[in-house]
């Protein structure tokens, strides 16, 4: 009897489309939850060298919570590639300027560092407020 390990393709993976209301959820829990999800960990079919993830609209990114004294000590990094370009700002800042890039850098850091966790981040799209203009693709809600 030959015995085999099934490996999924991604032609396996019906891409579902999920909405998340971030609002009063601490950033990093819920980070990794997403994460999870992008890259498949909650199917059964979960294989590692292939995307089996779903989409996820996060909504309310600008209600995001940080514990702690996150919000003055949390800084962000960004190079501009020249010498002495080293910029930073703080959670506080970042969060009046763009709320969605706490939620987008935060779960980038928990997907692989590859051309597949460059593929897996692309499926998820994060908006300050509660509307989104992905309603044709007819999300389902997560809860978190």
């Amino acid at each position: 009897m030959k015995k085999y390990t099934y490996s999924a393709k991604r032609s396996d993976n019906p891409n579902r489309w999920y909405v998340v209301n971030a609002e009063g959820k601490v950033l990093g829990r819920l980070a990794s939850e997403i994460a999870a999800r992008l890259k498949g960990k909650h199917n059964p079919l979960y294989t590692p060298h292939v995307d089996m993830g779903d989409s996820i609209v996060v909504i309310n990114a600008d209600k995001i919570v940080l514990t702690g004294r996150k919000w003055e000590q949390k800084i962000y990094y960004r190079h501009s590639g020249y010498v002495g370009g080293l910029k930073e700002i703080n959670a506080q800042k970042l969060h009046e300027k763009r709320p969605e890039d706490m939620v987008r850098f935060a779960v980038k850091g928990m997907l692989p560092k590859n051309r597949l966790g460059r593929q897996m981040i692309k499926k998820l799209k994060v908006y300050a407020g509660d509307q989104h203009p992905h309603e044709a693709q007819q999300p389902e809600a997560l809860e978190i």
